[in-house]
């Protein structure tokens, strides 16, 4: 782990690929989705959060809340970081992280229209056992690390880790 130019440490690459070895569902459902995003959102509000929160099972926006202080520029947001969980099968977060490990950044290397894609944190796949990614839980509105671990944080409270 290092830290980033506040001192808050940032979870490196291999830290990444442990959070999404442990956080897998048994199974994924729409109640599921709905208990996952409210504990999100009550997480957020603890923190006076100004967040926006997304959860996509296939194609399906399955639970969506804007808090007090989010902006339509944070809905742009998840769906960038959405569409590279979709692709890469892997947490935005994560994605970026790998780019950043081998000297370079995902928008330099990747090929892929920024506009439409954004490996910044906060984005994270919903993998279920035996099935592999289905879905997505995105948050956006905070520092990517931040929204990152808002997730993090969700998930393994929601899984029980």
């Amino acid at each position: 782990m290092s830290t980033g130019r506040n001192e808050t440490p940032v979870p490196d690459v291999a830290e990444l690929e442990e959070q999404e070895r442990r956080l897998v569902f048994r199974r994924f459902t729409h109640d599921d989705a709905w208990a996952l995003g409210s504990l999100l959102v009550e997480l957020a509000r603890e923190r006076q959060a100004p967040v926006a929160v997304d959860i996509h099972r296939g194609g399906q926006q399955l639970f969506h809340a804007a808090l007090p202080g989010s902006t339509p520029d944070n809905d742009a947001w998840i769906a960038r970081k959405r569409r590279v969980v979709e692709r890469y099968g892997s947490a935005s977060y994560l994605v970026g992280s790998r780019f950043r490990a081998k000297g370079t950044t995902f928008e330099e290397s990747s090929r892929l229209d920024p506009d439409r894609y954004a490996a910044h944190g906060g984005s994270f796949p919903v993998t279920v056992a035996g099935v592999g990614v289905v879905g997505s839980v995105t948050v956006s509105g905070l520092p990517q690390v931040d929204d990152h671990r808002l997730v993090v944080e969700a998930l393994e409270r929601f899984l029980g880790e």
